[in-house]
């Protein structure tokens, strides 16, 4: 379950203080991530949903072995080939939580799913017919999953009769299995008073449990409903007939979601420097949105909480105005708005605990975007 320590690779950075890094590189606290990852495990113990956490987060194999150790029973993927780089590293239960199209990626799926469970996401006969043409020519079997569209606005069939008979559509095609429904809440995650937050959730969700119960009806058994989010695990993710939950943030944490569960550790960081002191109030830092994001706005600063970065980001600089007395080469951590879109744009995570350099551990599907 190791990633690659850095005494075995002889690494020198293996035992380095975390000022005398070099900057800016991306940083995982050990302990806080493993405190996470057994703290949501903990909560679903004993109730009838069960983690699927979303490989997006961190896109680290190394982290994704941790999730799976401690009780999650497969992986969420966004991408084709962030599910690739899964099975290549020998997990062997993975959703695709988004449609696959185009025969390239349909000829890959297939390859995919001979070498593992493999479930995708569907809201369109096409797709489903796609799927199953090319699995029945390779003699594989894929499992689909009805997406529904819960209020999200994004993909999705209707809810009620338009996703009852797109299922029916799938359990006559062969080469795939209609394996359940997939819905997102994502429209209403965001909502920082948390029991507005757990009501709307819960209103949204009962979409797709009612379009459960129709499937019944017609005689089309479901055998998962699939969705949620770290932010609604203790709403949705507590609802009878939801079967799996797609948390991803949790694992890392960042300033945006920090702000929805504060129960998680922020355990992520982006550690830069102090480079420029132009001005007595202002300090100059050696990271931009290249390497600390911005989806979600600025980074904070760890254990500053007052000193903010007034505006969004250059490419390669952070401004900090009304700056402390931080000296030219000052370490700081950088806390990302979005902990998704910051591991998407490094190679590694530098883990630590106590300060130190532990471990590294590659961030395998970084970058893969398709």
């Amino acid at each position: 379950m190791a990633g690659v320590d850095a005494r075995d690779s002889g690494d020198p950075r293996i035992g380095q203080p975390l000022a005398e890094l070099d900057t800016p590189v991306l940083l995982l606290d050990r302990a806080a991530s493993d405190r996470n990852v057994a703290q949501l495990a903990a909560f679903f113990r004993g109730r009838p949903a069960q983690l699927r956490p979303h490989f997006k987060n961190h896109k680290c194999v190394t982290l994704a072995r941790r999730q799976l150790a401690a009780g999650a029973v497969g992986m969420t993927c966004a991408k084709l080939s962030e599910a690739e780089v899964l099975v290549d590293q020998g997990v062997r239960d993975v959703l695709i939580a988004n449609q696959v199209v185009g025969s390239g990626k349909v000829n890959r799926l297939v390859q995919l799913a001979q070498r593992a469970r493999i479930s995708v996401a569907v809201d369109h006969p096409d797709q489903a017919a796609a799927i199953s043409a090319a699995a029945t020519a390779a003699g594989a079997l894929v499992h689909l999953l009805v997406e529904v569209d819960i209020g999200m606005g994004r993909c999705g069939v209707a809810p009620g009769a338009p996703a009852v008979e797109l299922a029916r559509r799938v359990t006559a095609l062969p080469g795939v299995r209609f394996a359940g429904l997939q819905a997102y809440e994502g429209h209403v995650v965001n909502t920082l008073d948390r029991a507005e937050r757990a009501l709307r959730a819960r209103a949204a969700m009962q979409q797709a449990l009612d379009t459960r119960h129709l499937l019944a009806q017609a005689g089309i058994s479901v055998a998962c409903v699939s969705g949620c989010s770290s932010a609604t695990y203790d709403s949705t993710g507590t609802l009878e007939g939801v079967d799996e939950v797609q948390a991803g943030t949790y694992a890392t944490m960042d300033r945006h979601y920090h702000q929805l569960v504060p129960e998680f550790e922020i355990a992520l960081s982006v550690l830069a420097r102090v480079i420029s002191r132009p001005a007595p109030d202002r300090a100059v830092l050696d990271v931009g949105v290249k390497g600390a994001g911005g989806e979600f706005g600025v980074p904070a600063i760890r254990d500053f909480p007052d000193v903010e970065i007034p505006f969004f980001l250059a490419e390669e600089h952070v401004v900090v105005r009304r700056a402390p007395g931080w000296p030219i080469g000052q370490a700081l951590q950088l806390i990302p708005s979005h902990a998704c879109t910051t591991c998407n744009l490094h190679r590694e995570l530098v883990v630590h605990e106590q300060g130190r350099v532990v471990e590294i551990w590659p961030i395998e599907a970084s970058g893969k975007l398709a």
